[in-house]
């Protein structure tokens, strides 16, 4: 597959960190899932995390999201700690769009009425709800698509249906849980075409899991990979393929990217 993205932001002039983990550790009963890792997402990046099933990519999520806490250390988000902010108001006040691997939207509402239902949550002023709704729609390609229910669309339709969801809100960061799982080629270079456009035109930072190895890395502008629960690799693309720990730990010896 080509590369997706024509450039990859390597360095910035003004560095602004968005999300930092430092010294994270989580454990699920006496199965240690994270241990004691940091890394840092900067402002306009696209992120990527990969690593085996069960290493505790979709918990780094979780716990950006406030959906589970970690048993010590710190994450802060634009420069401030946030322990004591609940799932709501840590992505109201810090604008983070979630975006799940499974589900995220009413199987039995209309494509529209999903968007109408999540903006009168997200979206105070009533007036901008409707212009809001009306401009994802054209941005996505799915005029056509308005009036059919959630349970009826195609499985590129749906993601494009959550990612608009996702976007209701104009977030600043948006997390994408394994958004080419199960999908054709080209419905996977739509997507990747999408979150790079996302962030050269809405300068929105991007983080993605998935298991789509050489999706990810076509798309992202630098990954690390997880594993046992530590951080065994951080760098760009084409660095991170030949670095010897990512080998070992998840690409393997014959695992070729370009």
């Amino acid at each position: 597959m080509a590369i997706i993205k024509k450039f990859r932001i390597k360095s910035f002039k003004n560095i602004n960190t968005i999300i930092e983990f430092q010294n994270i550790s989580l454990s699920y009963g006496n199965r240690l899932i994270l241990d004691n890792i940091n890394f840092k997402i900067n402002e306009g990046q696209i992120f990527g995390m990969l690593g085996p099933n069960g290493v505790g990519k979709s918990t780094i999520f979780n716990l950006i999201t406030g959906l589970v806490n970690p048993r010590s250390g710190v994450i802060k988000i634009t420069g401030e700690e946030v322990a004591n902010y609940p799932i709501y108001l840590r992505t109201n006040k810090f604008k983070v769009g979630y975006v799940p691997q499974y589900g995220g939207f009413f199987n039995d509402l209309t494509l529209h009425d999903n968007l109408k239902a999540i903006s009168e949550i997200v979206i105070e002023n009533k007036n901008y709800r409707a212009e809001r709704i009306n401009f994802l729609i054209s941005k996505f390609e799915l005029d056509n698509l308005k009036d059919i229910k959630g349970k009826f669309l195609s499985g590129g339709q749906k993601r494009k249906l959550v990612l608009a969801l996702a976007l209701l809100s104009n977030p600043k960061v948006l997390l994408l849980d394994e958004p080419f799982a199960a999908l054709d080629v080209l419905t996977i270079k739509m997507l990747q075409e999408i979150i790079v456009n996302l962030q050269q035109e809405n300068h929105i930072t991007i983080c993605i899991c998935d298991h789509q190895a050489r999706d990810l890395l076509a798309c992202v502008d630098t990954a690390m990979i997880l594993s046992n629960g530590k951080i065994v690799a951080q760098d760009t693309p084409a660095k991170l393929v030949h670095n010897i720990n990512a080998k070992n730990a998840y690409f393997g010896d014959n695992f070729k990217f370009n």
